[in-house]
């Protein structure tokens, strides 16, 4: 019977997926941005996606006291740290196949370069140091990260009060049972927002391509499909793979149980706002212990970005091609850790991508000015790319549950 809800959920979606791309076709027609339906769309979809990312914060902060206030002290530090070498090792290995399929096909070579500029708040972006990034992990306000929905900080937060929780024992009862009806309160309204998805899908996809239309695309037709093949090959044979050989799930059936969180990912383009979805998902349809999924996803949701690293390593490329730029290889290696750094540094939003691409070009002296390049077609990209970050943080908690071994 719930099979046969899940099915009829996914239906819906698709329709709405159709819906979308027909409807964003019809309105490009009518004008686009400056058709008086636009508006109302673009607020049916930013309404959708608030009230995902409405119930992000109590989630994830219910989810990691709880997990970490009820594991093993050893069990949590064990699973803290592979998880971290998983999720690193992943979004490397996707920032060496970005590299690879660039020098491939040269998609930057004879590119004709336009003369556009990025937003301005990108030349004005300080990258951050790793000293930076170490101090921004503590926050100096526990109430002012929640609010500002600082991720990392309220991740940090949350499992320094389960670990405390967890050593008082008895005595963090109260507080355990409080944060563990959180947790359930979060939940609720998760599926509530669940309902709403298949409306959702069809808003952000025909704003989407009611905004760009197809003409963007041609240009950049090379760029994109060096984007886009590499995620496919990373998202249909890399992960599921690993997801076969180290979780001893089979690739048809690890695809078949993450249809949904991937479908919201490619609507909203975000892996925070899909979080709650990847979570109930992967307990529901792959069996992966509560405990192990309210403590990976949420980190994976914020650290963890193959579809993010392989982009910027693709994008910082395809921009030195065009502009005449040949990187020696020592110089794409730095590309490589520092589209690593920057991915992991990026926020699970929209287009966050094109914020920390700052990193990498100044890495290797490459102008800021090339961002500009690929801004007509990065909403698009950034849809399928948020797709394989949320895949790379399904298949982390099943092989995490795998490697670790349930409590």
């Amino acid at each position: 019977m719930e099979r046969e809800r899940e099915l009829v959920a996914i239906r819906w979606v698709v329709a709405g997926i159709l819906i979308g791309i027909v409807g964003g076709l019809l309105l490009n027609r009518a004008g686009g941005a400056e058709s008086p339906l636009f508006e109302m769309i673009t607020l049916g979809g930013d309404l959708f996606i608030r009230l995902l990312r409405m119930v992000i914060v109590p989630l994830v902060a219910a989810s990691l006291i709880t997990a970490a206030a009820g594991l093993d002290t050893r069990y949590l530090g064990r699973l803290g740290g592979v998880t971290l070498i998983y999720y690193t090792a992943t979004t490397v290995l996707a920032a060496a196949l970005g590299l690879t399929i660039v020098n491939f096909i040269d998609p930057g070579v004879g590119a004709v370069l336009e003369n556009v500029q990025a937003p301005q708040e990108i030349y004005e972006r300080q990258p951050p140091t790793f000293a930076d990034l170490l101090r921004n992990l503590i926050p100096a306000n526990p109430i002012d990260a929640l609010a500002r929905a600082d991720m990392l900080q309220v991740i940090s937060f949350s499992l320094i009060v389960g670990v405390a929780l967890n050593l008082m024992g008895d005595r963090g009862q109260a507080v355990k049972q409080f944060v563990g009806e959180v947790l359930e309160l979060s939940m609720v309204i998760v599926r509530w927002v669940l309902y709403l998805l298949p409306a959702g899908v069809a808003l952000l996809l025909m704003r989407a391509i009611g905004q760009a239309g197809f003409e963007v695309f041609a240009p950049l037709a090379k760029y994109m499909g060096a984007v886009l093949g590499g995620l496919a090959i990373h998202g249909l044979v890399v992960l599921p793979l690993l997801v076969w050989l180290l979780g001893g799930v089979p690739p048809w059936r690890f695809l078949r149980g993450i249809a949904s969180p991937m479908i919201t990912a490619l609507s909203t383009s975000s892996s925070a706002a899909t979080l709650p979805v990847t979570m109930r998902t992967v307990e529901r349809e792959l069996q992966v212990p509560g405990y192990i999924s309210r403590f990976c996803i949420p980190i994976g949701a914020t650290v963890n970005m193959d579809g993010t690293a392989l982009y910027e390593a693709v994008a910082a490329l395809f921009i030195a091609q065009a502009y005449g730029v040949s990187l020696s290889l020592s110089e794409q290696v730095v590309v490589l850790l520092t589209a690593t750094l920057a991915a992991i540094g990026a926020a699970g939003i929209p287009s966050a991508g094109l914020f920390t691409m700052v990193i990498v070009l100044q890495a290797v002296n490459l102008p800021l000015e090339g961002i500009g390049l690929i801004l007509a077609v990065d909403r698009v990209l950034d849809m399928f790319r948020t797709m394989v970050n949320v895949e790379g943080d399904a298949g982390g908690a099943v092989i995490l549950t795998t490697l670790v071994g349930r409590k």
